[in-house]
Parts: C-alpha cells; sequence; structure tokens
C-alpha cells in the first residue's frame, strides 16, 4: 500500500483575492478592485482537469477553498468548480468540502448559493470579539457581523469552524479567558484558535523590526495563555485535536488531517502547494504566486505555472514526523521506520505523542528525536 492511503486524498484550491491586506497576514493575498470570475473558472478548470489526469484512479476526500478571501467568489464560479471536480473524481461518500469566510463578506444568499453548490462547511475568520483588536488586526468586520455572520453559517451549514487569534498586544488571561468562553458559546463544532506570530514580510514584521509593535506577550504570559486555552477548551467538549484546533470528537477537519497525517493534496490556485505520490515518488508542489500571471500560464500552458521536486524517504518520515507529533494520535514509529527506511528507537509501543508540556517546546522534541536517529545499514 502506498504511504499516502493512510490519510487519504484532499484537494486544495486558493483564491487569492481579499478586500484588504490584514498586517500579520503573510498567505498569498492581493487586493485587486476588478476580478473576472470567468476567466479564473477557465483556469481553475483546466488545472483540474490536469490532475485529474495524473490522479483519476483516486478517491477524493475533501476539497477546501482557501485564501485571501474564498467567500468574494460568485456562487456560480464555486458551483462550476465543484462541478468539474465532481467530474473528475469519484467523491468519498462523506466528502468534507470546506470554504472559508470572512464575516464582512457574508450574505445570506451568498452562503445559500455554496450550499446549493455543494459546499457542507464553513470556516470563518473572526479573529477576535473586542472591536479595539479588530481595529489592530486590520479587520474590515465588527463584532457585530461576526456575530450575524455566524448565525447566518449555522442556519446553512451542519459544520462551522471559527478562527481566533490570542496572544495580541496587551492581551490578558482574564479577558482571553471571557472572550473564549463568548466565542463557545455559539456552540460551534470547531475552533481554530491561533498565536499571534510576527511574520517577515508583513506590515506587523516591519513594525516589530522598528521597535513599533507594542504590547506583545513575554513568553512565560503566552505560555499561559496557551495552557488556559486547552484548558478552556477541553472543559467545553472541544478538546485540542492538533496544536491549535478544537473541535468536538468526530467534527475535526477531515482536509487539515490529510495533511497532518500525510496524506496527498492537489493544490491549484496561485501559491497553492501540494504533495502528490505519483509513480513511487512523493512529489512536493509549489504554483506560482503572482495571480495575473499563474492565470495566463495555467490557461496557455497547463501545468507550466507549476514547479515540483522529488521529496527524499528521508524528508519524507521527517514531514510525518514533524505533522504527526501536533497530534493529539500521536505518530506511528513503524510508519515513520518504513518511510525513512531505518527506525527512529528502540520502543515496544509503536506510538509516540507528545505530552502537553513537548507541545510548547515541539521543535526541541523534534530535534533531539531526530538527532538521535540512527544511521541506515
Amino acid at each position: 500500500m502506498e504511504d499516502w492511503r493512510h490519510a487519504g486524498f484532499g484537494l486544495y484550491l486558493h483564491w487569492p483575492f481579499c478586500q484588504s491586506k490584514c498586517p500579520y497576514c503573510d498567505f498569498n493575498s492581493h487586493v485587486a478592485s476588478r476580478v473576472d470570475q470567468t476567466d479564473w473558472q477557465a483556469a481553475f478548470e483546466a488545472e483540474i482537469d490536469r490532475v485529474g489526469l495524473l490522479t483519476e484512479s483516486r478517491v477524493l476526500n475533501s476539497v477546501f477553498f482557501g485564501g485571501g478571501t474564498p467567500s468574494l467568489m460568485d456562487p456560480a464560479l464555486v458551483q462550476a468548480i465543484l462541478d468539474r471536480v465532481r467530474a473528475t473524481w469519484t467523491m468519498a461518500n462523506d466528502v468534507e468540502i470546506t470554504l472559508e469566510a470572512n464575516p464582512g463578506s457574508v450574505e445570506a444568499s451568498r452562503f445559500e448559493g455554496y450550499a446549493k453548490a455543494g459546499v457542507n462547511r464553513v470556516s470563518l475568520g473572526i479573529q477576535s470579539l473586542d472591536p479595539d483588536d479588530l481595529r489592530r488586526l486590520g479587520r474590515m468586520h465588527s463584532v457585530d457581523d461576526a456575530h450575524a455572520a455566524i448565525a447566518v453559517a449555522q442556519s446553512t451549514f451542519d459544520r462551522v469552524s471559527i478562527d481566533l487569534i490570542y496572544a495580541r498586544q496587551n492581551q490578558t488571561l482574564a479577558a482571553w479567558r471571557d472572550e473564549l468562553h463568548r466565542a463557545l458559546d455559539f456552540g460551534t463544532s470547531h475552533l481554530s484558535l491561533y498565536q499571534l506570530t510576527i511574520e517577515d514580510g508583513t506590515v506587523f514584521g516591519q513594525m516589530h523590526a522598528r521597535n513599533l509593535l507594542h504590547g506583545l506577550p513575554h513568553e512565560d504570559l503566552a505560555a499561559d495563555l496557551f495552557e488556559l486555552t486547552q484548558a478552556i477548551t477541553a472543559a467545553a467538549g472541544r478538546p485540542a485535536y492538533e496544536v491549535s484546533n478544537h473541535a468536538r470528537p468526530g467534527d475535526e477537519s477531515r482536509h487539515n488531517l490529510i495533511y497532518w497525517r500525510m496524506g496527498d493534496y492537489a493544490g491549484i490556485g496561485p501559491g497553492a502547494h501540494g504533495r502528490l505520490t505519483l509513480g513511487g515518488n512523493r512529489f512536493a508542489t509549489e504554483a506560482e504566486r503572482m495571480p495575473t500571471r499563474w492565470l495566463v500560464d495555467t490557461t496557455g500552458r497547463p501545468g507550466l505555472a507549476e514547479k515540483s521536486r522529488v521529496v527524499s524517504p528521508e524528508d519524507r518520515a521527517d514531514e510525518y514526523l514533524m505533522f504527526a507529533l501536533r497530534l493529539k494520535e500521536g505518530a506511528s514509529l513503524s510508519r515513520f521506520a518504513a518511510l525513512a527506511g531505518k527506525p527512529l528507537s528502540e520502543r515496544q509501543d509503536d506510538r509516540i505523542q507528545t505530552t502537553e508540556t513537548g507541545v510548547m517546546v515541539l521543535n526541541g522534541v523534534l530535534r533531539a528525536l531526530l538527532a538521535d536517529r540512527p544511521s541506515a545499514g
């Protein structure tokens, strides 16, 4: 059995456009005054056809529209893309089809259109329930918009996830405790809760380099915020199943589990990454980042806008360990050994997992494990 079958096969579709660029965001997103969605439909369909020929015998377990702001896509475009996807692959009986949305771009009629197209899960980028912090984070929606968006989503879709950012400027434990409880009161079955990170190439990154970003939490407070998050979500029946993701049992993101369990996934759209096992080799793919260039290359010569490289067996094993140890379920040492061609260490149990303390120093744990790995032969 090819290794990717342990986790399944997914499709990621990247919509690169936003209404504005958030100061913390290092995703491949661009502000455009006008987008010809007909042209984009042709490009997405061409890439689906190309990747479909490479993977035509597979069952598709998940589809994820990410961005950018996919809720700026016309429902007719989402319908056309999903029609092409269904014509290309056999869909799993429980296929998960997720679309990311920003509260400011949520309309009931638009959400109804997505649901009719086949979207069955929505991920809402709420990010904060504090009006001042929403402004600091560059978000265009209000707290009232967030409430309204969640209500519309819950009335339209069976599965709704919300994203929040914590460890924000001047945030206290008491304030985050209150905000997280309010978020849990919405009743969504899944929450993605990320600590604010300062990335190079972002507005926040530039401000931080000039010592203009004040009030970021010190290391001890950040750790306390993380531990508080784990305790509150677990008590509310949404324990962490991954470092930053929390869900009722059974409502985990199936698409993201394909990533973390080292399945295969095709990445389509500007800047999209993928991992595909073809002819016994695992390929890492990366699409052209610039939307205009990707659009021209894809419609002119399918495949031209993507570069790929073979992932070595050792890198595949390291990648598996890196992602699996983010999960509560941990990693299989026998699977690691099969990928690497050599064992990690001598142990009686097949699975290893990070402790609650280990999760907070995961990079150090990985360095120690991989440094201790015996050589082949």
